[in-house]
């Protein structure tokens, strides 16, 4: 394993700072924006990526690159990345309507100019907001819902189809929120977004990414060759079963070269805590380091990623994305990410996936010309969501040292 180094204990002093800040005390006294918790969470990720991949791959040395194909916390630090491009136009919109309050645009232009916003981006946001002002919302308000798309994918609108079901989907939205004024309607979907990716994040992030960091601790303070035996025995995480993690490695080791590998792991492992799946991970991705062949490590890593992937979207992603209940000031988080499904887009390092590439790849769900398939499916699906990341996954699998290039976390984009 790498030694750490000062960057490597920055990172860690950020990641515990931000458990810190998360309890119920240090937020009373000082809150950190949505944002700023996506910049700590993003480059605590980049730590324990390296530090992880360092006991897969030695070779791996803390900015470098590795051959070994990525497991999840390599993913992690863009996923972060792309979740906060999602919140970056969440605050954009923020402060366009607070300036919006003091001063109405006399046009969609001035609308459009207010943002700063150039080239194939305004176009598109021109686009829409022109659409959503034919359904009746004011300048300000069409232009406000629309920059949500800014971040991410806006090359979706090209398709008139996607143009034409985003603009009546966001319609809808804005018809039923709550809220006095147009500019009131626009803020509580605003404040819907922004408040599902930032929970989305730190629940992903505290509880996978702490237990990473658990393990890794763990591991480092052992004494004697770390094994996946010692994993499957030695370390415990709260509400985890040992027994659990056990039998879902063993099924893993014997099952990890299948093709297509498996994925339904509610069928595989009924009842299981996501948590030993966690500890299950963990022994797989140190069987990857002693595997043979570079094919059976891939393998077992996939198996791995899976494993942490499938709880992370299912027991943390999941609650937040549909909650049993929302707050009066939001409008339904299910209906946000079904209307910004289209525009997903993650760059792993240099390899771009998107929604919409994986959705025009699939046979076309409903069978309509009329309707373009990425507005067929909805990132608050779960299976929608979770073929999505298979899909995204397999994409990066082919060019695993590209996704070393990690991302730069984001900053407030008026501060």
């Amino acid at each position: 394993m790498p030694p750490r180094t000062d960057v490597h204990r920055s990172v860690l002093a950020l990641f515990g700072a931000l458990l810190f800040l998360t309890s119920a005390s240090a937020r009373a006294q000082t809150a950190p924006t949505p944002l700023e918790d996506n910049r700590t969470i993003t480059l605590g990720y980049i730590g324990i990526a390296y530090e992880l991949g360092g006991i897969i791959d030695p070779t791996l040395q803390p900015g470098g690159t590795s051959s070994a194909r990525p497991n999840w916390f390599t993913f992690a630090p863009h996923a972060s990345q792309a979740g906060g491009k999602g919140m970056y136009s969440a605050a954009l919109a923020r402060h366009f309507i607070n300036s919006a309050r003091l001063q109405p645009s006399v046009s969609l232009t001035g609308a459009l100019d207010r943002l700063g916003l150039g080239g194939v981006v305004r176009l598109r946001v021109q686009d829409l907001s022109l659409q959503l002002i034919a359904q009746g919302l004011t300048t300000d308000a069409a232009t406000a819902l629309s920059v949500l798309t800014s971040s991410l994918n806006v090359a979706a609108l090209a398709d008139t189809r996607t143009l034409l079901t985003t603009a009546s989907r966001m319609g809808a939205m804005y018809w039923s929120a709550p809220g006095v004024t147009p500019l009131d309607k626009v803020e509580s979907i605003v404040i819907t977004l922004e408040r599902t990716l930032h929970e989305g994040n730190l629940a992903i992030f505290n509880d996978i990414g702490g237990s990473a960091r658990l393990y890794l601790d763990w591991r480092a303070a052992a004494t004697g060759p770390i094994t996946p035996s010692r994993v499957l025995t030695e370390f415990t995480l709260v509400d985890a079963y040992n027994t659990e993690a056990q039998q879902a490695y063993t099924w893993a080791v014997a099952h990890a070269e299948d093709s297509p590998r498996p994925t339904r792991m509610d069928l595989l492992f009924p009842g299981m805590h996501w948590k030993s799946l966690l500890i299950a991970a963990f022994a797989l991705y140190e069987e990857a380091r002693l595997a043979p062949t570079p094919a059976r490590r891939d393998a077992l890593i996939a198996m791995g990623t899976n494993f942490v992937a499938w709880r992370e979207q299912r027991d943390q992603a999941q609650p937040v994305f549909t909650p049993s209940g929302s707050p009066t000031d939001e409008v339904s988080r299910a209906a946000v990410l079904q209307a910004l499904t289209p525009f997903l887009m993650t760059d792993f390092g240099t390899v771009r996936w998107t929604y919409a590439d994986y959705a025009y790849a699939q046979p076309d769900r409903d069978g309509n010309p009329l309707t373009s398939p990425p507005s067929e499916y909805s990132w608050a699906d779960f299976w929608d969501r979770w073929n999505g990341i298979l899909f995204a996954f397999d994409q990066a699998y082919a060019r695993p040292t590209e996704l070393w290039v990690m991302p730069e976390p984001l900053t407030d984009p008026l501060n």
